[in-house]
């Protein structure tokens, strides 16, 4: 009976003992610099000036080490069937292809930017996997080489970009890989979530540039509250909010929230404090401005009850704020008992 794998990776050791395979120390040195993987990953300027040899010798020496270990990889490197057996079951819980952030923390949830390292080293040795570089368009990511070559992950999020854009809207995931013609939309997110002209939020995916799904600002961040809440919130619930979010910057201020919300036209503040989104028909303007819209649109007088319910429809106040402003404005002007219509 096979003896069964175990789910987890020591990470230090593991990449230890295969370092320790290395004979020359050079060699180690080059490797471990240039994946970082006890530090910082260093350049083949700054590892040639250290080891008194050219960029060009270390790009070589490199190229030299990595081949070979991958060809031991296949019979006689340590740890390497286990390394294997892991990553490949975690890459499958992912959708087979994964940021390198998002593997390592399958393996070590409080992981860093050197165990990040040991991840992409291990899974650059292995033969069943394959290893997308971190550039403009990609984060650095992993994906199972039964599946994937680099070169058709690259091509299967352009089309994932493509579809996105023909939306042209922040969507589903569901929507955006039957666009694609697939049926896979696990494997669909997990290709969308390597590209870094992709962004999602609160189940919406659509591109970066779209404040919806990838809010820069605190404007774009009130807006999505709002619109996820779907009904007038007071600025204080919007900042506690914003602090309760998933959005990557959301040190805000109480002050800050209602700063931005007199400033922008897509917000209208319909109560004290209570703001609402204009898109939902709310438009600016004092109680007596929708008392005056309400009478205009009737062309006529109205009782004061109806008035204050449908003024109460667009306004978050007291009953009596409208009564007061009806009586007490000199655009109004009582007609009959409790019924009322623009001054002339």
């Amino acid at each position: 009976m096979p003896q069964e794998v175990p789910a987890e990776l020591d990470l230090d050791s593991v990449v230890a003992d295969i370092m320790g395979t290395i004979e020359r120390e050079r060699e180690r040195e080059i490797v471990a610099r240039r994946f970082g993987l006890f530090d910082r990953r260093e350049t083949l300027e700054q590892i040639g000036e250290l080891l008194g040899i050219t960029r060009e010798r270390v790009r070589q020496l490199e190229k030299v080490i990595v081949t070979r270990l991958k060809a031991a990889a296949q019979n006689d490197l340590p740890h390497m069937d286990r390394v294997q057996v892991v990553l490949g079951r975690h890459l499958n819980d992912l959708g087979d292809v994964a940021k390198v952030a998002d593997l390592t923390a399958k393996i070590k949830p409080a992981n860093s930017k050197t165990d990040q390292s040991k991840v992409v080293f291990l899974a650059h040795l292995s033969p069943q996997l394959v290893v997308l570089d971190d550039n403009d368009h990609f984060f650095h990511a992993v994906g199972a080489a039964q599946r994937h070559t680099e070169k058709t992950i690259r091509v299967m999020v352009g089309k994932i970009v493509e579809a996105i854009s023909e939306i042209r809207q922040p969507t589903t995931i569901e929507a955006i890989t039957e666009k694609v013609g697939s049926k896979d939309s696990k494997h669909t997110q997990a290709l969308a979530s390597v590209s870094k002209q992709i962004a999602t939020l609160n189940g919406r995916w659509g591109s970066v540039r779209w404040p919806m799904v990838n809010p820069r600002n605190i404007r774009d961040k009130i807006y999505v509250v709002l619109y996820d809440k779907n009904k007038p919130m007071h600025f204080s619930e919007i900042a506690e909010a914003i602090k309760a979010s998933d959005f990557k910057r959301k040190d805000v201020t109480t002050q800050a929230i209602h700063n931005e919300l007199i400033k922008d036209k897509r917000f209208v503040l319909i109560g004290r404090g209570i703001y609402a989104l204009s898109e939902w028909g709310y438009k600016k303007g004092t109680v007596a401005d929708v008392i005056a819209e309400v009478l205009k649109k009737e062309a006529g007088p109205l009782h004061r009850d109806e008035i204050v319910r449908r003024v109460l429809k667009s306004r978050s106040v007291k009953e009596t704020t409208v009564l007061l402003n009806l009586q007490g404005k000199p655009q109004f002007k009582r007609v009959a008992k409790a019924t009322y219509t623009l001054a002339e």
